[in-house]
């Protein structure tokens, strides 16, 4: 039975149509992308799955037994509510039966032989098994190190945090809760690389059913297996990852165009004819055009198909021939007595493409602002090349007056006729009706496109850029790529987006703790040199914290004795499994019940000392 079931789905928003007559099925255990332009519908066909938007016609159905989790779904808690006691809301139900098993105890020590009793607590300690209760430190443990949420943030009050802190600790406990049915809407929306990278490799796994909207390329051919594609109300189907879906949609394109000319071309070959029998006037030649005619009236043509036209402009100045237009020497910063940025120098040589990555919070966007001026910094040096003209590209893009249309604005702010002003919004795929749209009216895409386009014929030979990609549909995507990939300068971005970074970087810059790496080469390269580099590590020696000296050996040591506690607790685990069955069939013997429950109590405690063990090892292997 499938998890999900579909059938004429309908939507309206007041009388704009969204989604009109759309059936799907998505199976048990699939992991399915919707994508599209924004405003498609995506987002409104994800909610309506979660049950928590209504439609106007058709039927939504999920299957039985089935529970359903959405990323986005942010529930508002008491002030003092810390991380810790969100992420523990993912085992709710287990807290239940721990009450249950509570109120159980209570009473069997007033009844030893109430057999009922027994029972009915070796029921709930199978249930609280199953659940996953006996490990919920270890498995909260195990997602925070991979989302990289720090042990001093799991302490603070949830409602302190910031939006993307927010999500990224709401993303943490949907996974914990394990339910059926997984929705995400931009899961990666906020983390950093590795944090994407690990949440592909979890959902990877993940034995449950996925369904995403996410515009993250590399993360959608990692755990995503077919794609539906919601585009002018309706959806089509490709079977297979991101990657196949950009080449099928190409292959699809192509076929219907040929199909549309192919049925023009016959279209007006029958018309010619009939137009030559008409000519010729003789009965026999007008009965026969008077068919062709009939023929032609029956005939359909299918739609023209639409595509989004490529970007065909070159900007930046290819007359800037300063060798080295930047040099950054020992520029520090803190914040609050932490230190950001350290002692951090690089040169940049023109025509060079550097990408500044890091974690989050590890400076990027800082470095960015000292470079602009707009921070300074506690030391160092900013020497920039002569004639050095730079952009600034922000994350989001404001104009001195949206209310303007597009035309206004580059008419004001670029002193340019109408007739230029038109030519230059065209080149950048604003044509039309579009020209006439209010500043403030343009999504966020639209917006670094319309900056980009001012940008175009100001003679800059510097372009930077802070998370040029993020929040933007596919489509906006390409175009603003297609923009980048038409400057002919010298490029400084701050990206999370691992598509684009491979695209245009030609260096690395990666900032971590205060410190950096400068890579020549592309980020696949980096990331190879980054594994090469943690494997030729030598063993830590810092003396500062001598409360917890390191066992003789180093990390080898360690590595072994986590080696063989993972064994010992995959062991401890089975002997579980095998207990909880001999508890269900032992349920009306008392006597054999309470000593395997006893059995199990010494079992579980040498479970979690191990465990214990275990993480405080892993602790001491990542300092």
């Amino acid at each position: 039975m499938a998890d999900i079931t579909v059938q004429n789905l309908t939507k309206y928003y007041g009388d704009k149509l969204i989604l009109s007559d759309i059936t799907f099925d998505v199976q048990s255990g699939e992991k399915i992308a919707i994508l599209g332009a924004n405003g498609a519908g995506k987002t409104t066909l994800l909610h309506i799955l979660a049950g928590r938007l209504d439609y106007d016609s058709g039927i939504v159905s999920i299957g039985d037994g089935r529970t359903v989790g959405m990323i986005d779904q942010m529930p508002s808690y008491p002030e003092h509510t810390t991380v810790e006691d969100v992420l523990k809301t993912a085992f709710k139900d287990a807290h239940v039966i721990e009450a249950q098993m509570k109120e159980l105890e209570y009473k069997m020590s007033l009844e030893p032989e109430n057999e009922d009793l027994l029972r009915r607590y070796g029921i709930c300690q199978q249930k609280l098994d199953a659940m996953g209760g006996y490990n919920r430190d270890f498995e909260i443990d195990k997602v925070c190190n991979g989302l990289d949420i720090p042990k001093e943030r799991r302490i603070q009050p949830f409602n302190q945090l910031s939006g993307g802190e927010k999500t990224r600790i709401n993303l943490a406990r949907i996974i914990l809760e394990q339910t059926d049915i997984l929705l995400l809407d931009e899961p990666t929306n906020h983390l950093d690389m590795d944090a994407v990278r690990w949440l592909g490799d979890y959902l990877e796994n993940y034995a449950g059913t996925i369904v995403t909207v996410s515009h993250d390329r590399y993360f959608l051919d990692q755990c995503c297996e077919r794609i539906i594609e919601v585009s002018d109300h309706k959806i089509e189907f490709y079977a297979g990852s991101y990657s196949f879906y950009a080449v099928e949609r190409e292959r699809r394109y192509e076929q219907k165009m040929r199909e549309h000319e192919n049925q023009m071309a016959e279209m007006k070959r029958l018309e010619a004819v009939s137009r030559i029998m008409h000519e010729h006037g003789t009965e026999h030649l007008a009965k026969r055009a008077a068919s062709i005619d009939k023929r032609i009236a029956r005939m359909k043509v299918t739609d023209r198909p639409k595509k989004n036209k490529r970007m065909n402009v070159s900007f930046g100045d290819p007359n800037y021939e300063t060798e080295e237009v930047l040099k950054v020497k020992n520029i520090t910063k803190s914040y609050n007595n932490r230190v950001i940025l350290q002692n951090v120098t690089f040169n940049v040589r023109n025509g060079e493409r550097v990408a500044i990555l890091g974690d989050n919070g590890a400076g990027k966007t800082t470095l960015l602002k000292i470079l602009l001026g707009e921070e300074i910094a506690d030391d160092g040096t900013i020497k920039k090349g002569v004639g050095l003209r730079p952009a600034y590209l922000p994350q989001q893009v404001k104009f001195e007056n949206e209310n303007r249309n597009l035309i206004d604005t580059l008419i004001y702010d670029k002193n340019v006729t109408m007739q230029t002003a038109r030519n230059r919004l065209g080149a950048f795929q604003f044509s039309g009706e579009d020209q006439l749209k209010i500043v403030n009216k343009l999504s966020g895409g639209e917006k670094s496109r319309l900056r980009l386009c001012e940008l175009m014929y100001d003679p800059l030979n510097m372009l930077i850029l802070d998370e040029p990609t993020n929040h933007l549909d596919l489509m906006s995507r390409e175009w603003i790529e297609e923009a980048v990939e038409a400057f002919t300068g010298t490029l400084l971005f701050v990206s999370h987006d691992r598509y684009f970074v491979e695209r245009f970087a030609t260096r690395v810059i990666y900032l971590e703790n205060g410190k950096y790496i400068d890579f020549s080469g592309s980020y696949a390269d980096f990331l190879n040199y980054r594994e090469r580099l943690k494997a030729s590590e030598p063993v830590i020696k810092k003396q500062e914290k001598k409360e917890k000296p390191k066992p003789k050996g180093g990390t080898k040591n360690i590595s072994k004795r986590l080696n063989v506690l993972e064994r010992e607790i995959t062991n401890l685990e089975n002997e579980q499994t095998k207990l909880d069955e001999l508890i269900n069939k032992s349920a009306a013997d008392a006597n054999k019940l309470m000593e395997l429950l006893n059995q199990k109590e010494e079992l579980e405690m040498n479970l979690l000392e191990k465990m214990e063990e275990w993480e405080k090892l892993s602790e001491e292997l990542e300092s």
